[in-house]
């Protein structure tokens, strides 16, 4: 007999029934998938990595599966939703800067679920926890209920989802906001990522081996960027350390900040003892998954 929540996935795609196939095997092989996602990029790198035209394979892919980075005040606003969200596609790009799965809708964001990263399931000695995927509003945490028990999912409070977010912060992983053109076109889940264990980050890393890929993303940048206090830096190079993306270094006793490599994700902020770091909005960059502001910009 088939479940309730698959038949929301097939009224979610309507005709698209090649979607709602998709969205169902990917989460319910969701570890499967993501490690031949990943052992398929390596392949293509490894046999190709030369080849310019090779680029628009990664390019194909990012454009349908890829993640948004958050502050950790954009999750708690996400997370604090009470009613659903519909801001439709991002034909701006202004927000999520790819051609496909761009809508910013979060179906009854009360509700939430968490189970274990397929990325970290993948992996012979992951970063721990391994329950770290939340998932955020409906059709998603239902389907996940009632298909992905492997996965040791469960249901989850906004203050349980919090608690999740802030041990993987304090643990050096960053905020990602899914997307997917099987999954609707929308946001649905957040992950707690870090390089060693996340495949998007990894996956990124691979493809920007491949002539001609090399400023190619799998993720978009959260929108911010940060103000450095130097006259209360002590170059202690916390922010080194908390930064995954080289975006920060420490060169002949000076703070060194690499803005084209900051994907402002705030954790270099968090970890600064003294205070020097404040996150700001980037003039003229993305806008953030900020609820409050993209309500005003976006109506």
């Amino acid at each position: 007999m088939v479940k309730e929540s698959t038949k929301k996935v097939f009224r979610l795609h309507g005709w698209r029934v090649d979607r709602a196939v998709h969205y169902y095997i990917y989460f319910l092989f969701y570890d499967i998938y993501v490690k031949v996602a990943l052992y398929a990029t390596k392949a293509i790198v490894a046999l190709f990595s030369r080849l310019e035209a090779t680029k628009y394979v990664p390019k194909f892919i990012f454009d349908r599966y890829h993640a948004k980075v958050l502050s950790r005040s954009d999750v708690t606003k996400i997370l604090n939703l009470e009613e659903t969200v519909a801001l439709g596609h991002d034909t701006t790009g202004r927000i999520v800067p790819f051609k496909y799965a761009n809508k910013i809708v979060l179906r009854e964001p009360t509700h939430l679920a968490v189970m274990d990263c397929p990325c970290k399931k993948e992996l012979k000695d992951p970063c721990q926890p391994l329950a770290s995927c939340i998932a955020v509003g409906r059709p998603v945490v239902d389907f996940w209920m009632e298909h992905c028990q492997r996965h040791h999912v469960r249901r989850i409070s906004k203050e349980e989802a919090l608690e999740i977010i802030d041990q993987h912060r304090r643990s050096g992983h960053i905020n990602q906001a899914f997307f997917k053109v099987a999954t609707g076109g929308s946001m649905g889940v957040i992950c707690n990522c870090c390089p060693k264990c996340c495949v998007s980050m990894r996956a990124t890393s691979l493809a920007q081996r491949i002539k001609g890929a090399e400023n190619i993303s799998m993720y978009a940048p959260s929108g911010y960027t940060t103000l450095h206090d130097a006259g209360k830096c002590k170059l202690c190079g916390e922010c080194v350390k908390a930064c995954n993306f080289g975006a920060v270094e420490i060169v002949n006793g000076e703070r060194v900040y690499h803005p084209e490599k900051c994907y402002g994700c705030e954790l270099c902020v968090e970890n600064c003892p003294n205070g020097a770091l404040e996150l700001v909005l980037e003039e003229g960059g993305l806008l953030p998954l900020d609820m409050d502001l993209l309500r005003e910009k976006l109506g």
